[in-house]
């Protein structure tokens, strides 16, 4: 085993990238990882370095193109269900639904679960938003997105929402999201 004391120590500076062409960003002197390479060319063929199109930028684009995305079947007290259709624009780089676009449709379902219990009144803000990816959903399978709350306090408003394959039942993603609510100021 080896003495902690004459190991030298790890650098705390990020180490330079190459691209794929085998050109450096390296500062002469520096030396790039084994797998700066690699790194570069998986962040090549996901896009990384395309522009993003003017159309993305436009004011609530966000909004706009979730909503494309998720459809309303039932709205009740404490409880909503939603469908959603896995297109190729909301696809990762694996073939499967990206867990960021999960993130951003279980945070609008759940903020709206929360709003059939919290009066207009209180304004809400997310403490914290839990996911658990158990599975993946690929290409043109139907979800269904079913939020609910599981406890609401004078303050607190905790909502489940749930993503299950529409054919089979199978629990796919879930999440729990904590919002506080507090009432609005009048100034």
């Amino acid at each position: 085993m080896a003495n902690p004391s004459s190991t030298a120590p790890a650098s705390r500076e990020p180490q330079a990238l190459s691209s794929s062409d085998g050109a450096t960003t390296a500062k002469p002197g520096e030396r790039s990882t084994p797998y700066a390479s690699n790194v570069m060319r998986f962040l090549e063929s996901v896009g990384i370095s395309n522009p993003i199109p003017d159309n993305y930028s436009s004011e609530d684009f966000y909004s706009d193109f979730l909503c494309n995305h998720l459809k309303t079947d039932a709205v009740r007290r404490g409880h909503i269900i939603c469908f959603t259709t896995v297109k190729p624009t909301i696809l990762n780089s694996m073939g499967g639904l990206h867990g960021g676009v999960i993130a951003a449709i279980s945070e609008r379902v759940a903020i709206a679960t929360a709003r059939t219990v919290v009066g207009e009144d209180k304004e809400l803000f997310l403490g914290e938003l839990a996911m658990s990816y158990l599975s993946s959903a690929t290409i043109n399978e139907e979800l269904i997105v079913d939020g609910s709350v599981v406890r609401r306090g004078r303050n607190t408003t905790v909502v489940a929402v749930e993503f299950k394959m529409r054919k089979t039942g199978k629990l796919v993603y879930s999440s729990r999201a904590t919002f506080y609510n507090s009432p609005i100021a009048k100034l």
